[in-house]
């Protein structure tokens, strides 16, 4: 056992191949690629991961242009949330995973704040054991990569607006990463009784594949002055004070896209958690929840800039997922 892991020990990186900026700005302009980045030491409760799957957020290129400065100065900064891989290392405290261990998660605890400065567009990355859990074993490292920041923010939204059986609801933005999480969950976790959601002529099949019930076509009606009122306008796109005029007396509105007026919406940053994950393992392992990919995943780490800049034009479908460097 002991040869084992000392074996194992000698093939542990102390540098990765990682992308990289060091000042903020459009990514074609401040992204760069660092070939021996160094890792940092792995705490007690810290995992190493393989990386083999990384899908991209609005969130990364938001914060490569600087938008959360306020909160997230530190410079340089690998970014990246979401990923999916192998442990190859563990902390003296680590319980949960062993070295070998399939993995996934979003490795930002706090929402925007107290970021990590090596993310996962990187070869290897680091996180707490209580950001990942094990990878469901239907699914591939490129499925599995597209669901953390998506899917839990997704289930926190339902979760802040106290969502239950037999309500109804209305999603903004239903073709994206969150939007098209939310409105699985809302179908088959939360068991709604109405499902609406918004999006272009093109992607209203893709709505009506994964649970809607009246998919509608934002580039010919406005959601707001069609006559059916919802429980919940869950709003991730940022038109929530649009949203206000489609919800029924008692209805909510959420948002994860500030500012969350008039009146106040239900705002939140995701506390992510990989036990939000395990939560929702068995919808994945049955089929009931599945991953949407763009058709352009998955891209090679050496086409990052055009990934994220792809992202930027938000014509993406789902999400879009790259693979590490060889």
């Amino acid at each position: 056992m002991a040869e084992d892991a000392s074996s194992i020990d000698s093939t542990i990186p102390t540098h990765t191949k990682a992308w990289y900026y060091s000042q903020h700005g459009r990514p074609a302009d401040v992204l760069k690629f660092d070939p021996n980045w160094p890792l940092p030491q792995l705490k007690d409760d810290q995992v190493l991961i393989k990386v083999i799957a990384v899908s991209l957020n609005p969130v990364d290129y938001k914060r490569i242009h600087g938008e959360f400065k306020n909160v997230d100065s530190y410079l340089p900064v690998v970014p990246g949330f979401d990923v999916a891989g192998i442990v190859v290392k563990v902390g003296g405290g680590v319980r949960k995973f062993k070295v070998g261990d399939e993995v996934y998660g979003d490795i930002n605890e706090e929402g925007l704040s107290n970021l990590k400065i090596l993310g996962t567009l990187s070869e290897y990355t680091v996180a707490e054991e209580k950001q990942l859990a094990h990878k469901p074993s239907n699914l591939s490292f490129i499925e599995a990569a597209s669901i953390p920041l998506a899917c839990e923010t997704a289930l926190e939204g339902f979760e802040h607006a106290q969502f239950s059986a037999g309500q109804s609801i209305l999603v903004l933005g239903g073709a994206g990463g969150v939007g098209s999480y939310a409105i699985q969950l809302a179908k088959h976790v939360y068991k709604a009784s109405k499902i609406a959601a918004t999006a272009s002529t093109g992607k209203l099949e893709l709505l009506r594949e994964i649970g809607v019930d009246f998919p509608i076509d934002y580039t010919k009606y406005n959601f707001e002055d069609l006559p059916e009122k919802y429980d919940l306008v869950y709003d991730a796109v940022g038109q929530t004070d649009r949203a206000f005029k489609a919800i029924k007396e008692d209805g909510k509105v959420v948002t994860i896209v500030p500012p969350a007026y008039p009146p106040p919406a239900i705002f939140f940053a995701l506390s992510s958690k990989g036990s939000y994950l395990e939560k929702l393992r068995p919808y994945f392992e049955s089929g009931e929840v599945k991953p949407i990919l763009d058709a352009k995943t998955p891209l090679p780490f050496s086409q990052l800039i055009e990934a994220i800049s792809y992202l930027e034009t938000s014509r993406a479908t789902g999400k879009v997922v790259i693979y590490p460097i060889p």
